[in-house]
């Protein structure tokens, strides 16, 4: 319940910071300046992030591969060892 409160809190002073009018700091300018900047950052993050994500598929993947190949070699000897007992 607190972080409730505090999160509409903070989203109505973030909103009291940027509106247009003669009574509020009018911070929208700046915000969007801040922006602005973050998405090149923002981007960069995004794109590791997706790179790492896309490394890690490629592993289990060849992982995932390995093991199905060591089962199905596992099954047949067993297999095998049926027919020969």
């Amino acid at each position: 319940m607190t972080a409730l409160l505090v999160g509409i809190g903070l989203v109505l002073v973030a909103v009291y910071l940027v509106l247009p009018v003669s009574w509020s700091p009018q911070w929208l300018n700046s915000v969007l300046e801040f922006l602005k900047g973050g998405i090149p950052l923002g981007a960069l993050m995004i794109g590791l992030l997706a790179i790492f994500i896309g490394i890690t598929d490629i592993k289990d993947r060849i992982e995932a591969k390995k093991e199905e190949e060591k089962e199905k070699s596992e099954e047949s000897s067993t297999e095998e060892k049926e027919k020969t007992e």
